[in-house]
């Protein structure tokens, strides 16, 4: 077929349609569910969780407008890969030096684009258990759901997705449209429901208290007994027949009422709950507020997904410039911050960090007790299940747009034959990176069910006691080994996670200096927006990636996962640089350009 006659994309978006691509990436609704776990795991930082929400959103702020810019001057498919090439092939003295760059910006991008979703499949994954727990709660727990029960989820959950995105990106532009109207008014509701729980609810008032055995929330203390669990005296709660607990009785014969308190921290020094507001919204620590910020940069990407998708945009100068920024602002500066603020407050006696350190899904445990506070008893489960039920539609949402977005750079490599020529072929009628995108639904299952295999790992350990109560079976049992075995392994979620957000800073910092070569020299340069802030972004994402190293032995945070997050960034790193060198040898390429190409400049 001549190259005339090739498939090629349609350009069908309009800002509308943009814009919800990039917000559905960037989904409130399945990351405060998400990330709440595995930001509250992150050791003893996660007082700071809050502030580095801010830091994060502040360097993606400065991000967002490196992109925004670059769409001006070079709107097409390929996003930072495509970028990096016309920047360096249009400067009078770097263009040598566009295939090299162009390659280190695009393999660097596919350590964030191939394992995020990933991190996402294993994520509906763990939802699901949890959910199925929650219906069902003999043959699963669900606040520790099987770990074959969720790798199953995680496979089928990707190619799923997969066949959604091969039939082409207006049907997935109406999905996210949907989607992202029902997540951020559901979120708002729980919210808003959490700061009047809190509101209503003074030290010393009879409060609920959560029982992540029986999923429920209960307004009086459980009667408890010694037992010895291990070789250890162990308090442990007496329950009925139906696994409730039984409450603890006065002379009278009448249970005692359970009374709310707001400690900060345990006799261990564990972080338990914010004594006020302004603990929620302090800094605490640089150093918590770093590890916080390279665990919330995954809740905040997907701004840039856009960028992507030129090609298939009506207007790619004027539009996707602006998708990009007010994507990022909508959803990170007003539903995160205010969602985050609200689950933080309400955090108290009745349920603290450490209970949702041990749980698979902290947020669905507080929608229990805040459903069953504001809308009676037994209520609060029905109230979770419709949010959890919005949060599944927003991991559909945003998997589909990451997928999108990291089959379109794959496809862009695979057509400048940086990558196998096979994966730079379109669909002839769905006109989509087919060949990409099941690729990418491959890996997406492995690494979505690397992710599930230990997400109770490290500082995550379930107890003996509770590990005894998990309904056995192949899928709601098997996977789990005893307490100190866990916390002698790494948490995989976390550890996958910090891997994607490795690439995502590498990904960024690389984009932040390319939007300074792209308008160095160039006749719209401006100081403010093509130099102060790209070396804001820089430094940013700099210091975020050095904390990967820093962190560990300075003692903030955890050691096993960013520590294990680096060897995997490294070991993608240096194979790239021998693919690099062997594929260039084999095609008889040059590292540098030895003719400067036609650019779009």
């Amino acid at each position: 077929m001549a190259e005339n006659d090739a498939p090629k994309m349609q350009a069908t978006l309009g800002l509308t349609g943009l814009t919800m691509n990039a917000m559905a990436l960037i989904a409130p609704g399945a990351f405060l569910w998400l990330t709440f776990l595995t930001q509250s795991t992150a050791g003893s930082t996660a007082p700071a969780m809050w502030i580095g929400i801010v830091f994060a959103t502040l360097l993606c702020l400065a991000t967002a407008v490196c992109y925004a810019e670059m769409a001006k001057l070079y709107p097409g498919t390929g996003s930072s890969y495509y970028f990096a090439e016309q920047s360096f092939l249009n400067h009078e003295k770097a263009w040598p030096y566009a295939r090299l760059a162009k390659f280190i910006v695009g393999w660097g991008s596919h350590l964030y684009y191939w394992v995020y979703p990933g991190v996402m499949v294993g994520t509906m994954g763990i939802l699901c258990g949890y959910i199925v727990g929650t219906l069902w709660p003999n043959f699963m727990s669900a606040s520790n759901p099987g770990p074959m029960f969720m790798m199953l989820i995680a496979v089928v959950f990707s190619f799923v997705v997969a066949y959604i995105a091969s039939r082409g990106v207006n049907g997935s532009t109406s999905v996210n449209i949907a989607i992202n109207v029902i997540q951020i008014s559901a979120l708002i509701v729980f919210s808003v429901m959490a700061l009047s729980y809190r509101m209503n609810h003074a030290p010393g008032s009879v409060g609920l208290q959560f029982d992540s055995t029986s999923g429920d929330a209960y307004n009086y203390q459980f009667l408890t007994q010694k037992q010895t669990v291990n070789g250890q005296a162990t308090d442990v709660i007496v329950r009925d027949a139906n696994g409730v607990p039984k409450p603890l009785l006065d002379a009278a014969g009448k249970p005692v009422p359970y009374t709310v308190s707001y400690p900060e921290k345990d006799d261990k020094g564990n972080f338990l709950s914010h004594p006020s507001a302004s603990s929620v919204v302090g800094i605490h620590s640089f150093g918590w507020m770093f590890v916080q910020a390279t665990i919330a940069i995954l809740i905040l990407v997907g701004f840039e997904s856009v960028t992507a998708m030129g090609g298939e945009a009506k207007n790619a100068k004027r539009d996707v410039p602006i998708a990009v920024i007010v994507s990022l602002l909508v959803q990170g500066c007003f539903c995160y911050l205010f969602e985050y603020f609200a689950a933080n407050y309400v955090l108290s006696s009745g349920y603290t960090m450490q209970n949702a350190t041990g749980s698979a899904a902290p947020i669905g445990d507080l929608m229990v007790m805040v459903g069953d506070a504001i809308f009676g008893p037994g209520n609060g489960r029905t109230f979770m299940l419709i949010q959890a039920f919005t949060v599944f539609l927003a991991l559909i949402g945003t998997t589909l747009s990451c997928m999108n977005t990291g089959a379109r750079v794959t496809y862009a490599m695979g057509k400048d034959d940086e990558l196998s020529g096979d994966l730079g072929v379109l669909h002839t009628r769905h006109l989509t990176p087919h060949r990409a995108i099941w690729t990418l639904a491959v890996i997406s299952a492995v690494i979505g069910c690397v992710v599930v295999a230990m997400i109770f790992g490290d500082a995550g350990a379930v107890a003996d006691s509770t590990l005894k109560t998990l309904p056995q079976g192949f899928w709601s049992s098997v996977g789990y080994v005893s307490h100190d075995t866990m916390a002698a392994m790494p948490n995989s979620l976390l550890t996958i996670t910090l891997a994607s957000n490795f690439g995502t800073f590498l990904l960024y910092m690389l984009s932040c200096v390319t939007c300074i070569v792209a308008y160095h020299n160039h006749p719209a340069f401006s100081f403010v927006k093509h130099l102060a802030i790209p070396v804001f972004g820089l430094l940013a994402n700099l210091a975020c990636m050095a904390f990967y190293l820093i962190g560990p032995f300075m003692g903030f945070g955890t050691k096993m996962e960013p520590l294990l997050a680096l060897g995997i960034a490294a070991v993608w790193g240096i194979y790239g640089g021998i693919y690099f060198i062997r594929s260039s040898k084999a095609k008889g390429r040059t590292t540098l350009n030895t003719q400067r190409a036609v650019t779009a400049g």
